[in-house]
């Protein structure tokens, strides 16, 4: 099938790769030319395992290619695929100027039928929206499609070619039919191919991480509520788990989440229900929870050690999950802000993200080639992302760097009395 993805951003990306990957032919369009160079030479914009050898495998085939020329692009394909970003507003709602825009030159460049696909994550209504400025544009017969990504960054390549499900709001019959086509190679194992009205398909991906937030706003106050009487939120976790009505993922206690999805998509969801008069008072809290998590690993190292102003500490993680170098709302950027605000000296590690640190950091801390050299002469380490590398280091050569053996494990990847027997002091979310 001839099929064209407008936006090289994350999603994108790793849709048009994918579809070239089960023999289309895809085209992927961006305005910026350097990007559009970048890629062409065979760079990834992005970090994400897997993705770099995907692209250059279709390059080399001949299936997928790259132009900042959207009207070519609109007349050679069938499918068109919106990708672009919906940042986020002052008030929280999604701002979809780059959406609608991209409708609208999609319009002006269309020669027959064309199917155009909102893959961007836009809230209820969007594609009714996106369906009036088309009409306004051109004469040609078109269908508007909801296909929302449910990506996981550090494994997007394995969710998109083998996902749980996928989603498709059609509202006409030669639409499912053509989308049907086109997504019956990554469901060929009994993946459900789900096709609904596109309000439905809109709300649905919401819907999804507003309760992946939830579950981790909510074991995380459960952590916190374990410090305080005494429990050991692993056990509880494990327990609570079990539980086939329940189950094990996103149970895991930590430093809050992050993300370009989690943070916006619960905000744009207490938005535009609020633009409907309803209040999503769960989401709320979660938000509050969340922003609150953030600060805990601050919290006990300030506990700990009292006057902060001239000490070092390290910090293992900056980017928001392991896998990724997306800094996005990450947990790491309020507490080095807390850190250096206090006068603290901060030594980071990361194995990705230290280029996109740089961009918000600059020289205000220093970035460490390796995660034991973030350790030097540190009087603390904190663990703000778990990477699996830092999960058996050296113990031992972790305490002849540091200055005090001090451990904020803001992951819980490290067991209480392996740290104690190693002569750590110790502190982890919901254990101490």
């Amino acid at each position: 099938m001839k099929v064209a993805v407008v936006g090289t951003g994350y999603v994108g990306l790793v849709a048009g790769a994918c579809f070239a990957e089960s023999g289309n032919d895809v085209v992927c369009v961006d305005k910026d030319e350097a990007k559009v160079r970048t890629l062409k030479r065979g760079k990834m914009p992005i970090y994400e395992p897997g993705l770099e050898e995907l692209v250059r495998r279709n390059r080399q085939e001949g299936r997928l290619t790259f132009t900042t020329m959207l009207p070519k692009a609109v007349r050679d394909s069938t499918i068109i695929f919106i990708a672009v970003g919906t940042p986020q507003g002052e008030d929280g709602s999604a701002d979809l100027r780059h959406v609608l825009g991209v409708a609208s030159d999609i319009a002006k460049a269309m020669d027959g039928y064309k199917v155009i696909v909102d893959k961007s994550t836009v809230p209820v209504g969007t594609s009714e929206r996106v369906r009036e400025v088309i009409r306004r544009g051109t004469t040609h017969p078109f269908s508007v499609v909801s296909n929302p990504e449910f990506l996981k960054q550090g494994a997007a390549i394995d969710d998109f070619m083998k996902p749980d499900r996928v989603v498709i709001g059609a509202e006409d019959a030669r639409a499912q039919e053509i989308m049907l086509e086109l997504y019956s190679p990554f469901t060929r194992t009994g993946a459900p191919i789900m096709v609904m009205d596109c309000a439905s398909a809109e709300l649905s991906k919401y819907a999804a991480n507003a309760m992946l937030a939830s579950r981790i706003s909510f074991m995380n106050e459960i952590a916190n509520v374990c410090e305080v009487v005494g429990a050991d939120v692993d056990h509880v976790r494990r327990a609570i788990g079990a539980d086939r009505r329940i189950g094990t993922a996103f149970l895991f206690p930590g430093v809050g989440y992050g993300g370009s999805c989690f943070p916006k998509d619960v905000q744009a969801m207490i938005r535009f229900a609020s633009e409907k008069s309803y209040q999503f008072k769960i989401l709320e809290a979660v938000e509050t929870v969340n922003k609150a998590q953030k600060t805990r690993l601050f919290t006990k190292i300030k506990k700990h050690f009292g006057t902060l102003k001239g000490k070092t500490v390290a910090i293992w993680g900056l980017a928001f999950k392991p896998r990724t170098d997306d800094m996005r709302e990450a947990p790491s950027i309020p507490l080095i802000e807390a850190l250096i605000g206090a006068g603290v000296t901060v030594q980071a590690y990361d194995p990705e993200a230290v280029k996109m640190a740089r961009g918000i950091f600059g020289s205000k801390i220093t970035y460490a080639a390796s995660n034991y050299e973030a350790l030097k002469g540190a009087d603390c380490l904190a663990i703000v992302t778990e990477w699996n590398e830092f999960r058996r280091p050296d113990l031992n050569r972790m305490r002849a760097l540091m200055r005090s053996p001090v451990i904020f494990d803001g992951r819980n990847i490290f067991t209480t009395d392996e740290m104690k027997q190693c002569g750590f002091t110790y502190y982890s979310i919901g254990r101490d």
